[in-house]
């Protein structure tokens, strides 16, 4: 897979690629100081689209691609991410090369764009994503999915690695997401009105039915066991405490992470149709003697990437 850059961006290891006067203090402020601005409101969709047409202009991408944009977007989460070596055609670019786009400094997140075909689709893929414990606001977690619509998707597949809170489930289950609860303290749409959406979206079936069934179809075809539940966000970075875990499953959550509900939220503001996919990789249990670690998190996942990348494979030319 060729990693291009977008015009006008710097190319890692050009002797030119020195920083811009303030660059420097704004790096060593962290990312969440060094790119949040314009993702909100009207300007949000402004520098989504100046960040689509640079990606749009990246050397090498099919015309078609170029030209007609890309049908279906995904978002791969931690340790998900080797289904972007599959798509053909692909041109990757860093998330440092687009305008207007933070870095992704997450483990397990190679923080690029990759755009190409998958499965016969135009596709425009997030290797990697923007979480809120890296010190990013919600708007700006979100903002990678204004860039997917703008290059013509309307229709999202998010994924990401979770905490399984059944007790009858085991670490490496793929699970279908059914519904969100958003216990970040944070939402995608706070600010100034986009201009876009509607003011006061409705996120009640936030994921498409006709998706959800499409899902099961596949995953009975492939013979892969497909749990289903509602899926919780928290901001992290540290991981629940049991009375927090406690309180999750009696609020009917069926897993945990830190991530997805404001990428789903602005996706569903913006029309886009959503399907969810997690890997449990690991227990999150009250009454457990331990809890994974990050590195367990990502070998889990890696585990499971086979039976995932089926199920997608399968999946993705019905939507």
């Amino acid at each position: 897979m060729a990693e291009r850059h977008a015009p006008g961006s710097q190319a890692a290891g050009d002797p030119s690629n020195e920083p811009a006067p303030g660059q420097e203090r704004a790096a060593a402020a962290g990312p969440a100081l060094a790119a949040t601005a314009g993702h909100v409101g009207p300007t949000a969709v402004t520098t989504a689209r100046a960040a689509a047409d640079a990606l749009r202009s990246s050397r090498g991408l099919p015309a078609d691609l170029r030209d007609d944009g890309c049908e279906l977007a995904l978002i791969l989460g931690s340790g998900l991410g080797p289904l972007a070596d599959e798509v053909e055609d692909a041109v990757s670019v860093p998330f440092s090369e687009v305008p207007g786009m933070p870095v992704s400094t997450a483990p397990g997140h190679a923080g690029r764009f990759v755009l190409g075909r998958l499965s016969g689709r135009r596709v425009a893929l997030l290797q990697g994503r923007l979480h809120a414990y890296e010190g990013y606001p919600a708007s700006t977690c979100a903002f990678p999915v204004r860039v997917l619509h703008a290059l013509g998707a309307e229709r999202l597949v998010v994924t990401n690695a979770c905490g399984g809170l059944d007790p009858h489930w085991r670490a490496g289950d793929l699970m279908l997401q059914l519904d969100f609860i958003n216990h970040t303290f944070d939402h995608a749409l706070t600010g100034p009105s986009d201009g876009v959406g509607p003011r006061f979206p409705v996120t009640f079936d936030a994921y498409d039915e006709a998706y959800l069934e499409s899902a099961r179809a596949a995953a009975r075809r492939l013979d892969l066991r497909l749990r289903e539940g509602v899926y919780l966000a928290i901001a992290g970075p540290a991981y629940a405490t049991r009375a927090e875990l406690r309180a999750f499953r009696a609020w009917g959550a069926d897993a945990i992470g830190m991530s997805t509900v404001h990428e789903v939220t602005l996706a569903r503001s913006l029309g886009m149709r959503v399907l969810g996919l997690s890997v449990v990789t690991d227990m999150a249990l009250p009454d457990g003697s331990e809890h994974a670690t990050g590195d367990e998190v990502l070998k889990v996942a890696n585990l499971a990437g086979e039976r995932f990348r089926a199920l997608l494979r399968a999946l993705l030319p019905e939507l």
